[in-house]
């Protein structure tokens, strides 16, 4: 029979203050694991501390900044003595820059890479040698449609997705025998708060015209949310995805799959 049950598990999901990674959190929460998660900025860490308080959930707070290794070390030690070793990692931090290529500076570039896909291997370092010694582990790594396609003014979010593909699927290699199954999601255009000013209605009333483009563009023709995300980050964090490794969960209402609309 399916096990979906997270009982007993322990999960850090990063960067799960709000949106697609406290939705993925209170999933695996509503499975049965404990939570831990993590922030870089004071005060999103204390919003995100009162919406696990409003939600039931009595998850762990970190400061902590994916990049820094020092700090990863410190708050996977510090998850391994109060709550236990981490079961599942989901590496949900991450940035987006919309900048030209041509215009954007070296060390914004170097800011997308470092959180999107350094901070990724830097937390999957930290908590792969605890999971080796106790038989397994899952980790989850958010990734992007933009981990298959390129778009303008996404450049190095491109980048870091596709290299956290690849990243996925070499931990899936390097460590499958020790039974750690390492996964990615790849969400489509998600309905945050981020993604709000794409979808507000002209002053004539039609849509933004970057909605309209995604919305032609999907053939579930909406936007996602992030509950479309509990479902799968569910699956691949629990023993019903024992045999799935190094695979990309693309939950994109089917843009990938489908070539648009003939032009009328």
């Amino acid at each position: 029979m399916v096990n979906f049950s997270l009982e007993g598990k322990v999960a850090l999901v990063t960067g799960a203050a709000y949106g697609i990674g406290l939705a993925i959190a209170k999933a695996l929460a509503g499975a049965g694991a404990k939570i831990a998660f993590n922030c870089k900025n004071p005060s999103t860490l204390e919003r995100g501390i009162q919406a696990y308080k409003e939600a039931g959930i009595d998850a762990k707070a970190y400061l902590c900044d994916v990049t820094n290794e020092d700090d990863v070390k410190k708050m996977v030690a510090d998850i391994e003595a109060t709550i236990g070793s981490v079961d599942i990692l989901v590496n949900n931090a991450g940035i987006i820059k919309r900048i030209p290529m041509h215009e954007m500076a070296v060390d914004e570039f170097r800011q997308v890479i470092d959180i999107d896909l350094i901070g990724p291997f830097i937390c999957s370092k930290a908590v792969i040698p605890a999971m080796i010694n106790k038989g397994g582990g899952k980790i989850i790594n958010i990734c992007s449609m933009m981990s298959e396609l390129g778009r303008e003014t996404v450049s190095a979010y491109a980048a870091a997705k596709g290299g956290l593909k690849m990243l996925t699927r070499n931990i899936a290699s390097e460590y499958g025998e020790y039974n750690i199954q390492c996964n990615g999601i790849g969400p489509g255009y998600i309905a945050t708060e981020q993604t709000a000013p794409l979808r507000e209605r002209q002053p004539d009333g039609s849509r933004h015209p970057f909605d309209s483009f995604i919305i032609a563009k999907t053939p579930a023709a909406r936007w996602g949310t992030p509950e479309d995300l509990e479902g799968p980050a569910l699956f691949l964090a629990s023993s019903a995805s024992d045999f799935v490794n190094g695979h990309i969960l693309y939950v994109d209402g089917g843009i990938l799959g489908y070539i648009g609309k003939q032009p009328k």
